[in-house]
């Protein structure tokens, strides 16, 4: 590509020398023409869609309860444990409060992890061509450093892109019967907190989860694509069938990644929460406590949040909600790996995460 301060004339000779280039080698089978190529994009942001709606759809309660328990007020106790949480929410609010924010979750999500995952493997090919040409070998490939900052790139991308709806769906899903004002769905709540707490409220906590996007998703595709390789090119326990993994082994290696990331940037994930329920008025009982002994709401940024939430309740506060998370992460993960491949192969797209 011509640098910007190249001519506008032999920046335009360079530009159709490319162009007739790139049409030769998409005649001779080597590169896709431009037509397939979006296609093949297309099919790619459909994987990640379903990949992503999937995975969270199968662990909707515990992810609800995950956020129940991070952002619960500590006078209060409603929630106490995995298997007490679910219970008290089928009790009090029935098989669809389990799913209580999963509609929303589901919209934000979709394009989340559709966006992800083609940033990724964007990402990828860019700087595994700068590797290249930084080391005059054309067959060098992605460091596990490499990948981890592929993910990143990716993560932050997606995440920026659909925070608002993140934002929105974690109040919506700690409200209960018993709040006193109820949130009618995604749009009313994202209308409402622009109209009552201005623009700004509506990236509460994009900071913490910046920050947190590196480790976790950055690690979730370093362990996973790493371990790929691993197997394929060491073939341990016989687990590798025609030079590809099955199902199961997939499945395994997006649960190590998940186990990996999540533990990392936890503490991050409670503290973006809690600072997007911060300035809400009529909030949720659950972050009230029912009016009882009012825990710290008001937060001037994401130091003065970790310093809170340890100086009221302790550094394990950073961790609360990291059972039911673990229990999740596992399987919405590999899930979400797995799904994605598999979409795909159905929809013929030849180009795959590890490549």
């Amino acid at each position: 590509m011509a640098s910007e301060d190249v001519k506008p004339s032999e920046s335009a000779v360079s530009t159709i020398v490319n162009l007739a280039e790139e049409a030769k080698m998409a005649r001779e089978g080597v590169v896709k023409a431009p037509s397939l190529a979006v296609l093949s994009v297309c099919k790619s942001l459909v994987a990640g869609g379903v990949a992503g709606g999937v995975s969270r759809t199968a662990v909707a309660p515990l992810e609800r309860l995950k956020i129940l328990l991070q952002v619960q007020n500590p006078h209060n106790i409603k929630y106490n444990g995995t298997i007490q949480g679910l219970k008290y929410i089928w009790r009090t609010e029935g098989f669809r409060g389990l799913f209580k924010g999963n509609g929303t979750n589901c919209a934000r999500i979709v394009p989340n992890s559709a966006v992800k995952f083609f940033s990724y493997e964007q990402a990828s090919k860019g700087i595994l061509l700068l590797y290249r040409d930084q080391t005059g070998n054309e067959d060098a490939q992605l460091t596990p450093l490499l990948r981890l900052g592929a993910g990143a790139c990716a993560g932050i991308i997606a995440m920026s892109a659909t925070y608002p709806m993140d934002m929105v769906r974690g109040r919506l899903t700690v409200q209960t019967e018993n709040s006193p004002f109820q949130y009618r769905g995604m749009f009313h709540a994202l209308s409402t907190v622009l109209r009552e707490e201005g623009p700004r409220a509506l990236y509460k906590g994009w900071l913490p989860s910046v920050i947190g996007v590196v480790p976790y998703v950055g690690l979730n595709f370093a362990v996973y694509e790493s371990l790929k390789d691993w197997l394929i090119k060491s073939r341990p326990f016989g687990l590798v069938e025609d030079t590809d993994l099955s199902v199961t082994t997939r499945l395994a290696c997006g649960a190590a990644a998940g186990t990996v990331g999540q533990t990392v940037a936890y503490p991050l994930d409670v503290i973006r929460r809690r600072m997007q329920m911060g300035g809400w008025s009529n909030a949720a009982s659950v972050i009230t406590g029912d009016g009882r002994s009012k825990a710290p709401l008001e937060y001037s940024g994401m130091i003065d949040a970790f310093r809170k939430t340890v100086r009221h309740e302790g550094f394990g506060a950073l961790y609360k909600g990291l059972v039911p998370n673990s229990v999740k992460v596992v399987p919405s993960i590999a899930i979400a790996f797995v799904t994605y491949e598999m979409v795909k192969d159905v929809l013929g797209v030849e180009i795959r995460i590890s490549d």
